[in-house]
């Protein structure tokens, strides 16, 4: 279930993980960046704050954390006109400076329509780039494009 994690502090929302829990719900959220600066600055003031309050209340029911069959995606979905950094380096970033910084256990895996490898931190393109990523991207994977493209 795709969920905006600040939906969380709404008046009435606040079993929202128990609830997911006892349905064992999978869990799609996504989050800017790491830090607050830049997750702020897309979503709005406050708004990091409290997405790292919702992650550690999923993390306190099951989701995220190693061994648990309650399963945590994260979205990573960067502002501006270029394609994310590789999919393996941002999602050991997110997950060391998660941990290390908040306290947030590890994310577990998805796959996004506009990402084109399945691990534990979705990368999705920036819309400006969102139809030749998904174009370019898909038919690559199928057909001999040029490397100019810039997918393999």
């Amino acid at each position: 279930m795709r969920h905006n994690l600040t939906v969380m502090f709404d008046p009435g929302q606040s079993d929202l993980p128990d609830f997911f829990r006892r349905h064992e719900v999978e869990v799609v959220s996504s989050l800017p960046y790491f830090l607050e600066q830049q997750t702020d600055a897309q979503r709005g003031h406050g708004v990091f704050h409290k997405s790292i309050e919702a992650l550690l209340r999923l993390n306190a029911v099951g989701y995220g954390v190693d061994g648990s069959s309650f399963v945590l995606n994260l979205v990573y979905n960067p502002v501006g006109a270029f394609l994310p950094p590789p999919q393996a380096s941002i999602e050991a970033d997110f997950k060391r400076e998660l941990l290390a910084r908040y306290g947030v256990s590890s994310i577990t895996s998805t796959q996004s329509r506009t990402c084109q490898s399945s691990v534990s931190l979705t990368i999705c393109g920036a819309a400006e780039n969102e139809e030749r990523y998904i174009g370019e991207g898909y038919e690559s994977e199928n057909s001999n494009k040029s490397a100019d493209s810039g997918f393999s």
